[in-house]
This record gives structure tokens, C-alpha cells and sequence, in this order.
């Protein structure tokens, strides 16, 4: 039962926050309705397998915020870091130009990555002060943990720049979803990283 009811937590969570950030524009599916959207379908059906690697690296990125999290923790500095995020989306814009890919969605899409990421270092350091017992005893290195974000960031750019079909396909929305699930389900996310797994994919379906 737990584990069931678990699994109905992260559906609701994911599917809440990915259909709201896709602003009413896809419906979600009624159970067991598997008909295509109205209007003109292409021949072709769109490529689902793209969004995987979005969900897998988004995942990826979350798990980052741990660390920054206990890099932070203790030392008065605080999680909003309005330089470092100018920094972040510069870059991924400018290797989205270097690609091909649209920068306006690509940062629209890692403004969402930031967004996440610090949600999760507050739920953490709220963690941490309502019970020291779980709090990180060592400090990660933050420059060391920012070399792997950019890392990430350059992956998760090109797979961005990868997936314009199935981004902007009707369906996107719900095949998103499952694929955040199932990306969930395999890392055994906890709500708050579940909740942050689905904020980072919020502007993934759609435009661009």
C-alpha cells in the first residue's frame, strides 16, 4: 500500500505540474482514452523517445541541487544567485544558437531547470533546521559541483535541440509525463525531488 500510494503521489504531482505549465493548451487524456487530438495529424507519428533523455537529464541536473544545498548550508549564503543564473542562461543561449536550436525556448526551458533546483534547496534546508540529525556534516565543493552543472547543461542543450518535434507534438504533454514517472520511479525520488523533477519540465511541451 505505501509503495502504491507513493506512485499515486508522484502521478499527481507530475502530471499537476507538467499540465499546468503546458496552460491548458493539451488535455490530459481520459483514462483509457487513447484517440488522437483533433485537427490535422501527421503521418508521421512524433518521435516520444526525445523526451526521455529531457526527463533523464532533468533528473540528472536535480540531483546537483543536493549538493548545492549542503554547500550552502550553514554558511549564510543564500539560494537565489541572480548572477550565476544570468550566467547559466547566456551560455545555454549561446550554445543554442551554435546548435540551430531556438534560444528563447531554450532558456524558457532552463529558467524552469533554475526554478526547480532551488526548490528543492528549500525544501531541503527546511529539512535540515527542523531536524539538524539529517543535516549535511561535510561541504561539498561548490565550484567542483557548478563544473558538473555546466556539464549537464550542455547535455541537456542538445537534447533540447534534439527533440523539436516531439516538443511541440499534441501529445507531448502526456508521453512527458510518463516519461518523468518512470525517470522518478527508477532514481526512487521523494516527493520533494518529484515535485522538482516535474517544475524543471514545465516549459519542455510547447513552442519551439
Amino acid at each position: 500500500m505505501t509503495t502504491f500510494l507513493r506512485r499515486v503521489l508522484l502521478a499527481g504531482t507530475a502530471a499537476a505540474v507538467l499540465f499546468a505549465g503546458a496552460g491548458g493548451a493539451v488535455a490530459a487524456p481520459a483514462a483509457g482514452d487513447v484517440r488522437p487530438a483533433a485537427g490535422p495529424v501527421s503521418p508521421v507519428p512524433a518521435p516520444a523517445g526525445q523526451l526521455r533523455p529531457l526527463a533523464a537529464l532533468s533528473a540528472d541536473r536535480l540531483a546537483t541541487a543536493d549538493l548545492v544545498a549542503a554547500a550552502k548550508w550553514g554558511t549564510g549564503s543564500p539560494i537565489d544567485d541572480p548572477a550565476r543564473e544570468r550566467e547559466v542562461l547566456a551560455a545555454v543561449a549561446a550554445q543554442a544558437r551554435q546548435l540551430g536550436a531556438d534560444p528563447e525556448t531554450t532558456v524558457r526551458i532552463f529558467r524552469d531547470q533554475i526554478e526547480a533546483s532551488k526548490l528543492v534547496q528549500r525544501g531541503l534546508h527546511r529539512r535540515w533546521a527542523a531536524d539538524p540529525a539529517q543535516a549535511p556534516t561535510s561541504r561539498p565543493d561548490l565550484t567542483r559541483v557548478r563544473a558538473e552543472i555546466n556539464r549537464i547543461n550542455g547535455e541537456l542543450v542538445r537534447a533540447v535541440a534534439a527533440s523539436p518535434q516531439a516538443r511541440t507534438a499534441p501529445g507531448c504533454v502526456p508521453r512527458l509525463t510518463v516519461s518523468a514517472l518512470r525517470v522518478g520511479h527508477e532514481r526512487h525520488l521523494d516527493l520533494l525531488h518529484a515535485a522538482g523533477l516535474a517544475r524543471s519540465l514545465r516549459s519542455v511541451c510547447g513552442r519551439g
